[in-house]
């Protein structure tokens, strides 16, 4: 791999700190608009939308149970950042395994924000942001059934103690409740502070990602990464792997994405774009905090290669469809 970077206090003034800026300005400028409607909408589901309102409408048949989880980002669309701790509460609350795993890993992508977002990231190259719709639909229906088949008890952390569960549940709930009611005095300043909370923890992750980006643009010579796109097996492991660590919101990780669709194949990027939101870091510990380890692994491992099979499928289709 060649490093092209200058050496010493000259990097400050050099023409490679110039592009490192202007590549870093570039994506964060385009990506915020849409993270801050995403922490606008997911602010007022949090404040307006009760969890019991969901729970009631949960169908008995485990496909419409499926097909209904994928399709509430749609309707509600919520950053992955506030996922986990809604769907354990809703778990909690009776909703079936199965379907709140299938909300965690669709939710964050099928929703119109986040194509909107891609598609605005990938203007010469739109059937990237169809075809990131589609995987994230296939995978998630893949893993709703597997889960269904399979999983015979809760894997959430203390579940075997029920009374423990109840008296939690009902101090919580009164907590909430609380909360709420205080809320209610003033509920576009309500609004207005979630929102700002969870731009500030989104933003962060924006912000670290975009500069990484930057210096892997800036610092990494363009034949390098044009040698990882080239091998299949390296292209899928270094954008498999880049989602995983660079733990972007799903609103702005198309932006990043755009940056290497010169250098790499259209699945790799899939996978980048679907891999992340899906499973991340922070989203990894975020699981590890509410679920059995056994769990996590379980659902790492059959989330990891759903992404990559069916990212390699979507490379050839799309390759065929060009």
């Amino acid at each position: 791999m060649i490093i092209a970077a200058p050496s010493g206090l000259t990097l400050l003034n050099s023409e490679a700190a110039a592009t490192f800026k202007n590549i870093f300005n570039g994506i964060f400028l385009e990506a915020i608009p849409f993270v801050l409607a995403g922490a606008l909408l997911s602010s007022t589901l949090h404040l307006f939308i009760p969890e019991q309102m969901i729970s009631r409408w949960i169908p008995k048949n485990p496909l419409a149970a499926i097909l209904l989880a994928c399709s509430i980002g749609i309707v509600f669309p919520i950053c992955e950042c506030g996922m986990i701790p809604l769907v354990r509460r809703l778990i909690q609350k009776g909703m079936p395994v199965y379907m709140a795993m299938v909300f965690i890993l669709a939710g964050p992508i099928l929703n119109p924000i986040v194509f909107g977002s891609t598609y605005t990231a990938f203007r010469t190259h739109p059937e990237i942001a169809y075809a990131r719709m589609g995987l994230a639909l296939l995978v998630s229906i893949s893993i709703g059934f597997i889960l269904y088949l399979i999983l015979k008890e809760s894997p959430l952390k203390h579940s075997s103690s029920k009374k423990h569960n109840a008296s939690s549940y009902q101090h919580q709930h009164e907590h909430e409740h609380e909360h709420d009611h205080r809320q209610q005095k003033n509920r576009l300043t309500a609004v207005l502070i979630h929102t700002a909370d969870e731009l500030f923890g989104m933003g962060k992750y924006l912000i670290l990602g975009c500069l990484f980006t930057a210096g892997i643009q800036t610092f990494i010579a363009q034949e390098s990464l044009t040698a990882i796109g080239g091998h299949p097996l390296g292209a899928y492991a270094f954008m498999m792997g880049f989602s995983f660590v660079l733990s972007l919101c799903s609103t702005s990780d198309a932006f990043v994405a755009s940056t290497f669709v010169h250098a790499f194949s259209p699945g790799s990027l899939l996978a980048f774009l679907v891999l992340g939101p899906m499973l991340d870091f922070k989203n990894f510990m975020m699981l590890l905090s509410a679920f059995r380890v056994k769990f996590v692994l379980f659902l790492m491992f059959f989330i990891v290669s759903l992404v990559f099979v069916f990212s390699f499928l979507g490379d050839l289709i799309i390759q065929h469809l060009n």
